[in-house]
C-alpha cells in the first residue's frame, strides 16, 4: 500500500509541518509506505537528515531544467533536497493551464532527475455514454508515449476523477465503479508497457478519500493506495485513514 499525502497549500507553518511529519513516521510500517508532498519551501527542511521510512514528493516540477524561469522549481532541485517522488499532472495544475504536452514534458523531466512520477489522470465528468473512458485513455497515452519502455514502467498512476473531488464519502466513487476504472487503466497500460509490466503498475486513487470510505475502496477495487488531499493535513482524519491500511 502506498499513501501519498498531498498537503497542497494547506500547511504554511513549519511547526505544523513537523507535527504532521512526526505523525507520518509513527503511522508508517513495513506494510504501507507514506509519501509526504509538502509545499516546496518546507520539503527540504523536513527531508534534511531524514532516516525514517517516510519519503517526500514534489507537488509539481518545472518542465524546464533551469535558466530564466522565475518562481519555478526544477526536478533536479527537488531531488537535491531529498524528494524521491513527484506529482505530475494533478487536476489543479491541469486546471491552471498544464496541457497534456506540458504534463508529458514534466513527466520526462522528473524521470531524468531520478524522481518517481505519480501521474494524475481523470475525467471532469462521468457521462452515460462512456466518453470519460476516452479521456482517461488519451491522458495516459499522451503522457507515456514519449517515454522509453523502461521509463514507462517507473510511473505510478493516480486516478482522480474531478467530479468526485470535494464530495462526501457517500457521494464520491464507489468500490464497483472504481474497480472497473482500475481494470480499464491496466488494460490501457497493457498497450503501452512492455511484457507483463502493466499488471505490476501501481494505481492509486484520489478524490474525496476519507476514513469513512477508505477501507471499502482499498478492499474491493484493486487499487494500490491513495493520493490524499485535505484529509492528509487533519491529524485525526489521517490517522484513522492510515490505520485502516497500515497493518
Amino acid at each position: 500500500m502506498l499513501i501519498v499525502a498531498n498537503w497542497k497549500a494547506y500547511v504554511d507553518d513549519f511547526a505544523k509541518a513537523k507535527k504532521l511529519f512526526a505523525l507520518a513516521k509513527r503511522l508508517s510500517s513495513s506494510h504501507a509506505s507514506i509519501v509526504l508532498a509538502p509545499p516546496a519551501p518546507l520539503l527540504g527542511a523536513l527531508a534534511a537528515g531524514n532516516k525514517s521510512k517516510v519519503a517526500f514528493a514534489a507537488q509539481d516540477v518545472s518542465r524546464a531544467s533551469g535558466g530564466a524561469h522565475t518562481g519555478e522549481v526544477s526536478a533536479r532541485s527537488y531531488a537535491t533536497v531529498g524528494a524521491t517522488y513527484a506529482i505530475v499532472g494533478h487536476s489543479e495544475r491541469r486546471t491552471a493551464g498544464d496541457t497534456d504536452t506540458i504534463v508529458a514534458e514534466k513527466l520526462a523531466m522528473a524521470l531524468t532527475h531520478g524522481l518517481t512520477p505519480i501521474l494524475c489522470i481523470g475525467e471532469t465528468e462521468r457521462d452515460g455514454e462512456g466518453k470519460y473512458l476516452s479521456v482517461v485513455r488519451e491522458e495516459l497515452t499522451l503522457a507515456l508515449t514519449p517515454l522509453t519502455h523502461k521509463e514507462r514502467t517507473k510511473v505510478i498512476i493516480a486516478y482522480e476523477p474531478l467530479w468526485a473531488i470535494g464530495k462526501t464519502a457517500s457521494a464520491a466513487i464507489g468500490p464497483n465503479d472504481l474497480s472497473e476504472m482500475v481494470l480499464y487503466i491496466h488494460k490501457v497500460l497493457a498497450e503501452l508497457l512492455p511484457g507483463k509490466n502493466s499488471a505490476r503498475a501501481l494505481v492509486l486513487y484520489g478524490g474525496s478519500v476519507e476514513p469513512d470510505n477508505a477501507k471499502a475502496l482499498i478492499e474491493n477495487s484493486g487499487i494500490n493506495g491513495f493520493l490524499v488531499g485535505h484529509a492528509s493535513v487533519e491529524p485525526d482524519a489521517f490517522s484513522l485513514l492510515a490505520k485502516q491500511l497500515v497493518r
